[in-house]
């Protein structure tokens, strides 16, 4: 076995992330980060676990997209309130 390795040709290997997980760059206003960041320290967690989190609760509270139910259900309400 040789006594040394020589890693001068050597080259960073791809960083294997998680599944499901995509790496962005993303602009966000100070206070917003300083908040998830002191969050984040508070609660053991990594900022960008818990902006993640928030993203999640946001897109499951959230209607993606207009169905023709929930259309119904705003013609409905709007036409009790009229």
């Amino acid at each position: 076995m040789k006594k040394s390795i020589d890693f001068s040709q050597g080259k960073r290997g791809a960083v294997l992330s998680k599944a499901n997980k995509t790496r962005i760059t993303i602009h966000i206003d100070s206070d917003i980060l300083q908040y998830f960041r002191e969050q984040g320290q508070a609660q053991g967690k990594g900022y960008q676990t818990l902006i993640n989190e928030a993203l999640k609760q946001f897109q499951t509270r959230t209607p993606s997209v207009l169905t023709e139910e929930r259309l119904r259900q705003v013609i409905r309400e709007e036409l009790a309130a009229a």
